[in-house]
């Protein structure tokens, strides 16, 4: 079972030629919505990559709820232990550029009452993957670490968005995840040196005896456990909309991982899914069936 934890979100979607400058006012060619949300965006990627999940977190009593859980649903996602609260369905504010490029501000609503005392909501137990990121309140993620490694669960740490306060949690996950700018961001909090980004990796891997994956976007993932060192590339394409690339990367590597897979083979089933997911506008909507995952690699264009 893939348990994740996180935000819930309606994404509301507008296209634009070009990303504007601070004050700048540019003209928009299409608006849309779409559900999102980091935790339930990594929930659908784990349920089209064949895993059974179970979702934990909250929405409002409004008029997005339904829109933003549509998707979970229609997956078969388990959605039993998520509340109905009296805040707001969280938002995502979403700018598309003409280069697939992306700008987001995010309205937490319903997402900040996801509590420590929801997790045992989870009904965590041995085996369990635990799928986290920093879009509920922190003190949460900690207690969902704690509760897992209770039971002997393994947890998917996903950094994002980058919090400075939330340095001291990444050692505790299994697994963290990272995109480049996020681990350069914590590598000072965390004390890692080095001469180049996969040296400050191997530093993490050595200090905490936990796996740090790094992606890098169109240039693939990096991985470091314990002595191994891992580059997986991306697939070769050319984006539409990198909204939701990185959940569905996380959301496929905890599939993998539940399924038995080795790390290597996980990230690479994690990569091609992340690359696939840039092809089609927005998050969720985009994040790509198994099936296409195994007919990308089988066809060998990365």
């Amino acid at each position: 079972m893939i348990v994740t934890i996180g935000s819930i979100n309606l994404d509301l979607i507008v296209t634009v030629e070009r990303l504007p400058g601070p004050g700048e006012t540019v003209p928009g060619s299409s608006f849309t919505t779409a559900p999102g949300g980091k935790g339930a965006n990594q929930a659908l990627a784990a349920a089209r990559a064949g895993a059974e999940v179970r979702m934990v977190g909250a929405v409002g009593k409004d008029g997005f709820a339904s829109d933003a859980l549509a998707l979970l649903e229609a997956g078969n996602v388990d959605l039993s232990a998520v509340a109905r609260t009296h805040s707001s369905t969280g938002t995502a504010h979403i700018l598309v550029g003409g280069d697939g490029e992306n700008m987001i501000a995010v309205v937490a609503g319903a997402n900040d009452a996801v509590l420590p005392g929801d997790i045992v909501k989870a009904q965590l137990k041995k085996g369990d993957v635990v799928l986290l990121q920093h879009e509920i309140p922190l003190k949460t993620v900690e207690t969902a670490l704690e509760a897992a490694r209770e039971v002997g669960a393994i947890t998917v740490l996903n950094t994002a968005p980058a919090r400075g306060e939330a340095a001291g949690l990444l050692a505790r996950a299994d697994y963290v995840v990272a995109n480049e700018t996020e681990f350069d961001l914590y590598c000072q909090p965390l004390g890692l040196t080095g001469a180049d980004r996969p040296e400050r990796m191997r530093a993490y891997a050595r200090k905490t005896g936990r796996t740090i994956v790094v992606t890098l976007g169109g240039e693939g993932v990096l991985a470091a456990a314990g002595e191994e060192f891992l580059k997986v590339p991306a697939l070769k394409i050319v984006p539409v909309d990198t909204v939701g690339a990185g959940d569905t990367f996380c959301g496929y590597l905890a599939a993998g991982l539940e399924s038995g897979l080795t790390l290597e083979a996980a990230l690479i089933r994690a990569a091609a899914a992340g690359s696939l997911a840039c092809l089609k506008p927005g998050a969720q909507p985009a994040i790509p069936l198994a099936a296409e995952v195994e007919a990308a690699l089988g066809a060998g264009n990365h």
